[in-house]
């Protein structure tokens, strides 16, 4: 049989290791010079015109913006259910209620009318998800936010240059989060990066991830020990060199998946929006499951079911709320492999696999 194709593939080359030596050789280890060099890089490269915070995951990213954003006991933040659990785990984390909103079928995100139906008086905050590397309808969140008096902020865990009527994402909300997880579209070896919207969101987002305190000894707030290490502040500042060449991939692979397959719902993108293809996304209409255990097991093709178990479900939440767009994705959603590392030959089996498989089906 073929070589297995994996549906995700870090990458590490011999650049991001002589950085991690760099680094050792330095002695200086953890925050450091390195964290803020590539604070200040990632938000140039990606156009934020915002400071940005290193921390070290993505879930500390959205916990930290919350707390800095003011987030706490009594409050509700709208979220989707369809997503990975640290949405929702942030905002409990800070003692609020996360409220799960439905999506929209075409990109996954939250659709805005759901999100209208689930504002109540004690609403906070708005926070989407920009899914798989999508957008989410930032221009229709924003004006229900502003209309209610709510804050806005961004996942964008899976969204590394992704934009929106030419905007980049992380720069419509109060605070935006970017993962840099191993098998995101860039990687520190593992972190966060938050962007902050205005200087005192800024501050205390430094001052939660380093103990609550800025000058040492004289701490402000409780906080957190959610530094980054200047070792993986260098990883990334070298991922940051490529990762512009590595979504060119991404899109590329996408185009030649989306114009080839057949009997599998391919992911649109939407007018004005710039999709990163974290993820490619296809909806199989019938037993998504057995799709995926028969790519790969006559196919050798490996695949991703995210998100098959909605948040609204998950043990820590148990909420009693219809989402049917939801539902319907956790069903059908399957990701196919779109990472850099694929060959002509690779996306050639992959068309060949999931279209003889869908024909079978049909």
């Amino acid at each position: 049989m073929s070589e297995f194709i994996p549906p995700a593939k870090p990458i590490i080359g011999d650049e991001e290791r002589a950085a991690v030596d760099r680094v050792l050789r330095s002695g200086m280890i953890a925050q450091g010079p390195e964290v803020k060099a590539f604070e200040e890089e990632f938000s140039a490269h990606f156009g934020l015109g915002r400071a940005c915070v290193a921390v070290n995951s993505g879930t500390s990213g959205l916990h930290l913006g919350l707390l800095a954003c003011g987030i706490g006991a009594g409050d509700e933040v709208i979220v989707p259910s369809f997503t990975f659990a640290a949405t929702a785990n942030s905002v409990a984390l800070t003692g609020a209620t996360p409220v799960f909103a439905d999506i929209a079928l075409d990109d996954f995100t939250l659709d805005p009318a759901s999100v209208e139906a689930a504002i109540t008086e004690r609403t906070k905050a708005i926070m989407p998800v920009h899914l798989y590397g999508h957008p989410a309808k930032m221009v229709e969140l924003r004006e229900i936010a502003d209309r209610h008096g709510l804050k806005l902020f961004e996942d964008a865990a899976q969204a590394h240059g992704a934009k929106l009527n030419g905007t980049p994402v992380g720069a419509f909300g109060e605070f935006a989060m970017f993962s840099l997880y191993p098998t995101k579209n860039m990687t520190s070896g593992e972190g966060g990066m938050v962007s902050a919207a205005d200087e005192t969101i800024e501050r205390n987002l430094r001052l939660y991830r380093n103990q609550g305190m800025l000058q040492q000894y004289h701490n402000e707030v409780v906080g957190l020990n959610n530094r980054m290490t200047d070792i993986h502040a260098a990883i990334g500042r070298v991922q940051l060199t490529k990762v512009d060449g590595w979504t060119r991939t991404r899109q590329e692979n996408a185009a030649f998946l989306s114009a080839n397959l057949e009997g599998v719902v391919t992911p649109p993108v939407a007018e004005g929006a710039v999709h990163v293809y974290h993820q490619y996304t296809v909806r199989v209409a019938e037993d998504r499951d057995g799709f995926a255990a028969a790519l790969k097991e006559q196919y050798n093709v490996g695949s991703g079911m995210f998100y098959p178990v909605p948040n609204h479900r998950l043990k820590p939440f148990q909420v009693d709320v219809h989402l049917a767009n939801t539902e319907q994705a956790a069903l059908e959603c399957l990701s196919l492999p779109v990472h850099p590392s694929l060959s002509q030959g690779d996306l050639e089996r992959i068309v060949e696999a999931v279209n003889a498989l869908a024909k079978a089906g049909a």
